[in-house]
């Protein structure tokens, strides 16, 4: 395997994806953080400190755009990609999401091999640093 374990980051606030989207990341050798909407997630982006984070769209309270907007502003975190998550596979959320500056969008319910190709794809970037 190329890339070593990452610190990965999931903020969704169904159970079952994080569950899910844990065990894959898991299986994968990554250490993953979960998170059940924004607000829960910006305090352990800072305590963790992931190495790429997947972040759902709609959440209460604090939506992925919002989260994605305010975990970027932050010079510390800004270079730390984002990938949105979302059930909706629409071009406005996709544009809405660069907008705030994720890097990549997958749409749930996404797969294992989704799951880690897309893991693979910022671990590699990270390391090497594009």
């Amino acid at each position: 395997m190329s890339t070593t374990g990452l610190k990965v980051l999931v903020i969704d606030d169904s159970n079952t994806i994080r569950r899910s989207a844990e065990i894959f990341l898991k299986q994968g050798g990554h250490e993953v953080m979960l998170a059940e909407d924004g607000f829960d997630a910006l305090s352990k982006v800072n305590d963790y400190q992931p190495n790429l984070i997947f972040c759902d769209i709609l959440m209460p309270r604090l939506d992925g755009y919002q989260t994605c907007a305010i975990i970027k502003r932050n010079a510390k975190f800004s270079s730390v990609p984002v990938v949105m998550l979302s059930s909706k596979d629409g071009v406005f959320d996709k544009a809405r999401g660069r907008m705030v500056g994720s890097q990549d969008y997958l749409t749930k319910p996404f797969t294992k091999d989704q799951l880690l190709q897309t893991v693979q794809q910022f671990g590699s970037a990270k390391t090497g640093e594009i």
